[in-house]
């Protein structure tokens, strides 16, 4: 299941300010938040006392929380690999490691009595599955991976694909970032542009980044880096269907109601003996043995990639199945121009594989 999240700091604002974001997120569903401890400069009493009312207020609200960490932080907690008691003190469910304690030490991380989960960083090639068979708990190994304040640093496509799979093909729990697009927004630091895992998500709306994730097939959770997110950031977050690949579609017009009862109306998959030219959603044919969808004129010769397309009574025998245009193809006249996939969300094409279900967003 799908869990989605926000990220709170608060060293950079107020109790106030905090908790009624938190209630906001807990209103659309959001149930992990994601906190910072590195640049935090307290001492262990005040930091323990700080973050444990933050920490009782989020469990209230029905939040998860994770804590960024490293080796400073531990030191200036009092704590060890061998003692979590000060992270047990403040509530911590997660503990996020942005440094390493050696093999052993992260071994015995994982084997805390206080059940506290061990977050490794999903943006690194570490050999955790290693550490489960040397003896770390594979129960209390989750990873997630980084967010980038710096513009043009973010992960590229090809690499957090890569590291993302190794993970969730090792069968731990991950978890990635997505921006608000809100001015002044902040993290952890003085820098203010987004706080994005993948470079190419910075600049998108945020509904857009959460499809990106969960088109992935790679994301358990969904995170937004920076805060505040807008209420309508947070609600265009929960609308996602986090079930399938979705996309909008750019209705043409004149098109007819049997047209949009075929692409609303049914759960389109893609077939498993699929073309390199078009996504072929064969179910809503059954539908239509009997029935019209007379052809139109689409106005073009070529069809282009992202094109939505019904085939029309020129083809009777596979009337009524959609299709989605991956390349230039010729217009025969057997199947009706219904729509357009945006622009820049035709990448998300690239996710939809054979048997896979897919959707159009109803707006």
């Amino acid at each position: 299941m799908h869990r989605l999240g926000i990220s709170l700091y608060p060293e950079h604002s107020t109790p106030e300010a905090d908790y009624a974001y938190m209630e906001l997120a807990a209103k659309y569903g959001f149930s992990r938040i994601f906190t910072c401890l590195l640049s935090v400069e307290r001492s262990a009493d005040e930091t323990i006392a700080e973050f444990g009312a933050f920490m009782a207020k989020a469990h209230e609200l029905g939040f998860v929380v994770a804590v960024d960490t490293n080796e400073q932080v531990f030191e200036r907690l009092g704590a060890s690999p061998n003692d979590l008691s000060p992270f047990a003190k403040m509530g911590v469910d997660i503990i996020r490691l942005d440094g390493h304690f050696g093999d052993m030490g992260d071994i015995m991380l994982t084997r805390n009595r206080e059940g506290i989960k061990i977050e490794f960083n999903g943006s690194g090639n570490l050999p955790i599955d290693l550490l489960a068979e040397r003896g770390a708990d594979r129960r209390n190994m989750v990873t997630c991976a980084n967010f980038y304040p710096e513009p043009w640093t973010g992960m590229s496509e090809e690499r957090f694909y890569e590291l993302s799979y190794k993970y969730k093909s090792e069968g731990f729990q991950t978890a990635a970032f997505v921006s608000s697009q809100q001015p002044d927004t902040f993290g952890p630091w003085p820098v203010f542009a987004g706080l994005p895992t993948c470079e190419d998500d910075r600049r998108r709306p945020i509904d857009l980044q959460v499809r990106h994730l969960i088109a992935t097939g790679l994301v358990d959770d969904v995170i937004i880096g920076n805060a505040f997110a807008s209420e309508e950031e947070l609600a265009a977050m929960a609308a996602v269907d986090t079930s399938r690949v979705t996309m909008r579609i750019e209705l043409e017009d004149g098109v007819t109601d049997a047209e949009l009862e075929v692409v609303w109306d049914f759960d389109h998959t893609e077939r498993p003996d699929s073309s390199s030219y078009l996504l072929r959603s064969s179910w809503p044919r059954m539908s239509f043995r009997d029935r019209e969808i007379p052809a139109r004129e689409a106005g073009c010769d070529t069809f282009h990639i992202g094109d939505v397309l019904v085939v029309n009574d020129n083809l009777a025998h596979y009337r009524g199945e959609l299709h989605v245009a991956l390349r230039d193809m010729p217009n025969d006249g057997t199947r009706n121009l219904v729509g357009r996939i945006p622009l820049d969300e035709l990448f998300l094409l690239d996710y939809i594989e054979p048997e896979h279900p897919f959707a159009f967003i109803r707006e």
